[in-house]
């Protein structure tokens, strides 16, 4: 039973790359899909290595907890990475983003309790820590942050406000039932992707490549490769001394920074040229992901992050 975990959201664009290090790494994994005859969300996970002998694949809904106490039984550890990624408009927050988060992280937890599960990994995000204009300037950001729910709420970012409910509701439960819970905020996640579709990072990468000015500032903290977050998850997950949150990201960074890089490794493109300094109060820390570190983690530096998703891109025909 050690080596028996659950991924939830298992065909997504993380979740792949986690189920792909844990099968590995020689795990049997429970992976959650939304609908076992949907191509899309197995084919490219029935074809991992090891996934014949050690892959088993389930229908979930976050909101029906039946399916998700069923896909938990005989694990000793959860991964929960499922939940909605919208970052553009949002027809009914309440809906589409906020009831799956929270009230899917809360039914996920309850199960993981009532199957026996030992330790949960909830995947947050660094929009769980930014934005919170209301953090000292002078201080970096990082696990001690917290998104303002009030200033999402105003402003309509709804996906940071799922993501730090998300965490919250995690976190309170975690407290109430004294469950083993511990949790990663990936920053930007980029890479080549084994999903067939895009995640909303890769999106956004693409977008700046085709000339898009939209910045990011209320999101974006800094990058991460797909690799390193798998990894991270893996680590937290298997060092029992790993607590609490763990940022992740290779630097923190603001966006300005981020599409400096993208237009001066890939001048070709028609990459917009930004203030370097779009994030007033967002202090640049090199090696800020120091828990992720101490656990052995190495993170892919940016050059490389950055030409390993644009790479992907072409090969994916989405880019020239």
């Amino acid at each position: 039973m050690e080596k028996v975990v659950c991924v939830t959201g298992g065909s997504g664009a993380i979740a792949s790359w986690l189920v792909h290090l844990l099968l590995d790494r020689g795990y049997t994994v429970h992976a959650t899909v939304r609908n076992l005859n949907d191509e899309a969300e197995t084919k490219h996970l029935k074809a991992l290595d090891g996934a014949s002998e050690r892959l088993r694949l389930f229908q979930m809904e976050l909101l029906h907890y039946d399916s998700v106490l069923e896909a938990m039984r005989g694990c000793a550890g959860v991964f929960h990475i499922a939940s909605p990624c919208i970052v553009d408009e949002v027809q009914d927050p309440q809906k589409d983003l906020l009831d799956p988060a929270v009230k899917g992280t809360v039914n996920v937890l309850t199960a993981a309790k009532e199957a026996g599960v030992r330790r949960v990994v909830v995947t947050s995000s660094i929009t769980a820590i930014v934005p919170s204009p209301n953090w000292p300037g002078d201080v970096p950001k990082k696990e001690e942050c917290w998104t303002d729910v009030e200033f999402c709420k105003e402003k309509a970012l709804w996906y940071p406000l799922s993501k730090t409910l998300a965490e919250k509701a995690a976190w309170d439960l975690a407290k109430e039932s004294e469950w083993d819970v511990v949790v990663v905020n990936p920053g930007m996640v980029l890479g080549p992707v084994i999903a067939p579709r895009l995640n909303a990072s890769m999106l956004m990468l693409l977008h700046l490549l085709q000339g898009s000015d939209e910045t990011y500032e209320n999101i974006f903290m800094g990058s991460v490769h797909f690799k390193d977050v798998a990894l991270a998850h893996i680590l937290v997950y298997e060092n029992k001394s790993a607590v609490g949150r763990h940022l992740c990201a290779e630097a923190i960074s603001h966006f300005g920074d981020f599409a400096a890089q993208v237009g001066e490794l890939y001048p070709e493109y028609n990459v917009p040229k930004m203030q370097r300094d779009t994030q007033p109060g967002l202090l640049r820390v090199k090696d800020a992901s120091t828990k992720l570190m101490d656990l052995g983690l190495q993170f892919t530096p940016i050059e490389e992050i950055i030409k390993d998703a644009v790479e992907d891109l072409k090969k994916k025909g989405f880019l020239a």
